[in-house]
């Protein structure tokens, strides 16, 4: 998980657990790489939707 991973590594730093960028480099390792293989259109449709659904949350009130 990047996020987990990034906040980590920022910790590290500010710590003194790694010393310099290079050091961070050397850890990191590529395990999967996400490709995407949805066309355009059936994404662009999806997204706007998703943007509609959250738009019509804005005036919610409990």
């Amino acid at each position: 998980e990047t996020t987990a991973l990034g906040a980590a590594y920022a910790a590290g730093l500010a710590v003194g657990f790694w010393n310099d960028y290079d050091a961070l480099r050397a850890n990191w390792g590529r395990d999967r790489e996400w490709k995407p293989k949805m066309d355009a259109k059936t994404r662009e449709g999806l997204y706007s939707s998703w943007k509609k659904a959250v738009r019509r949350t804005f005036d919610w009130v409990d």
